[in-house]
């Protein structure tokens, strides 16, 4: 049986309450945790709650930026095993009328930019292990979108095909590796879970299938 321990994952969007819920139990179970985060701040705290993780400040909807950061990782830590992305947020409202252009950039530098960053410096390392995993957090409301939350639905529903050519990608040359989408109405709550199922990701190998859509606690309601 494999496991998440000496494993090194980086946490995108580590400060998060899903960041930190997932990097305590990462550390817990032995896993080498790079934990990324813009806010210095937030990052200090993070130290100081997850003892035993590294954190690095980066602003990740920066294509120089994230390069710079793999740079660093791999100089002083090596090459990641795992990339958990979980930097997101809600913009919506008011109608598709109200589904504005500066909500629309919000979104899409967080939800997609910063996805496709890091997914695209760090895609080697995932194909170099013998168990590469990608994970990303969606949403339910792609079953049924609402012009109020159609800027956010379209902005999930990217991420979700950029992880599903990833995912046709490790199929083709890296059988070890998968990827994970999980999926939530709202992931207020279910951060323990979430935490659980990031790092059993490693406890089985990728025969089951390069793609993986996973249903947390409220997904049906």
């Amino acid at each position: 049986m494999m496991s998440v321990s000496g494993r090194l994952v980086l946490i995108a969007g580590a400060t998060s309450a899903s960041g930190r819920a997932v990097g305590r139990q990462l550390v817990d179970a032995g896993a080498r945790v790079v934990a990324v985060g813009s806010r210095p701040e937030a990052l200090a705290r993070y130290r100081e709650e997850i003892p035993g993780s590294v954190t690095l400040v980066c602003d990740l909807g920066d294509p120089a930026a994230v390069a710079s950061l793999a740079e660093r990782i791999h100089a002083e830590h090596g090459r990641i095993d795992g990339l958990i992305h979980l930097v997101g947020g809600w913009r919506g409202g008011g109608g598709l009328a109200g589904q504005t252009d500066e909500d629309w950039d919000f979104l899409h530098a967080r939800v997609l930019t910063t996805l496709r960053n890091t997914t695209r410096v760090f895609i080697d390392d995932l194909h170099a292990s013998d168990a590469g995993r990608l994970a990303i957090v969606s949403t339910t409301t792609l079953d049924k979108p609402m012009p109020g939350g159609a800027n956010y639905a379209a902005a999930k529903a990217a991420a979700e095909t950029w992880v599903k050519a990833i995912a046709n990608g490790f199929a083709k040359s890296a059988p070890a590796a998968s990827a994970t989408i999980f999926v939530v109405r709202s992931l207020d709550g279910l951060e323990p879970q979430l935490a659980t199922a990031v790092t059993a990701l490693w406890d089985s190998n990728a025969a089951s299938g390069p793609l993986h859509r996973v249903p947390l606690a409220d997904a049906a309601g």
